[in-house]
């Protein structure tokens, strides 16, 4: 078989698998735009790889997959960090800063796409899986989700298949309680909620966020964050809505005390979390920015995508 023919087999037989392999990569990553990013590079180790070998080509491309997503879940702690010369006066638009970094932006997902796969795995879920770790969500993803055996799943994560299925048990035990306590629920309304207000401080749209917010919202820091720039309490929804509008360029979503907020890191490390309060009406209550070192250390932090 000369190699014209041979990549257009490959190519047929991966186009097949496709599907499949967006799936997996989705329940891995919780992106559309990343789950496709995976699944081109397995693509592009399948046609370099000699392949003759293989009898299985769709468990060989989905342990592939399963190494790609793991390694960019493992890479996202380390991505999108932001110099200190943003400062913290950027992520609130204290009015000071005249320059910001920026950052490069890839193209927008596909909403549609987005949607589709949403729907098919449940975006309550996905908000669970978020905040488990890496190995954690690989092991119970390819397992509970996508039936692949332990042993398997062992060679990608490189623990032996009993340390595989505690991973496994361990993520199953912590989705089965968010579904019973509704926290699964319960967080994925407080996501969308903290998503479109930083989305609104970025664009600077002031009546969105004042729309956000409830009579009564209460902004505080705490002394650290005070120290670097920050006033001690702002209250109502104008003060605090001009106090993040045009900001929060610079904060990442993330999980963290049960909840779901915003955090600025710097080389990686977390400078300030944003504690949001979120009641039944989906309004903010209240924002809480927490600075204080020990604090932020004794936080089990988990990044989220957007």
């Amino acid at each position: 078989m000369d190699d014209e023919t041979r990549e257009q087999w490959l190519a047929r037989d991966f186009e097949q698998q496709r599907p499949r392999l967006r799936a997996v990569a989705y329940r891995v990553l919780g992106s559309a735009a990343d789950a496709d990013d995976a699944v081109q590079e397995a693509w592009l180790r399948l046609s370099r790889s000699d392949t003759t070998e293989v009898t299985n080509l769709a468990g060989w491309l989905t342990t592939v997959v399963g190494r790609i997503s793991l390694d960019m879940l493992r890479s996202r702690s380390s991505r999108r960090e932001d110099s200190w010369d943003t400062g913290l006066a950027e992520l609130v638009a204290g009015g000071d800063v005249r320059t910001a970094l920026t950052q490069p932006t890839r193209p927008a997902p596909d909403p549609a796409s987005e949607v589709e796969l949403a729907d098919s795995i449940g975006l309550a879920l996905l908000v669970v899986l978020d905040t488990l770790a890496p190995a954690e969500r690989l092991a119970f993803v390819l397992h509970d989700l996508f039936g692949m055996p332990f042993e398997q799943i062992a060679d990608i994560l490189d623990r032996s298949p009993a340390a595989t299925r505690q991973l496994a048990s361990r993520a199953r035990r912590r989705v089965r309680a968010a579904d019973a306590d509704g926290s699964g629920p319960a967080r994925t309304r407080q996501r969308e909620v903290v998503t479109a207000f930083l989305a609104a401080a970025r664009g600077g749209d002031f009546s969105a966020l004042l729309e956000m917010l409830d009579p009564d919202v209460v902004l505080s820091a705490d002394e650290a964050a005070v120290a670097m720039g920050s006033p001690d309490v702002l209250r109502g929804p104008e003060a605090v809505a001009q106090r993040f509008n045009g900001g929060a360029r610079s904060a990442r979503l993330a999980a963290f005390d049960g909840g779901i907020g915003a955090v600025w890191t710097l080389r990686g490390e977390a400078m300030v979390a944003f504690r949001f309060t979120v009641d039944d009406r989906d309004l903010v209550t209240g924002i809480e920015m927490v600075a204080d070192r020990a604090r932020l250390d004794a936080m089990e932090i988990l990044f989220l995508t957007s």
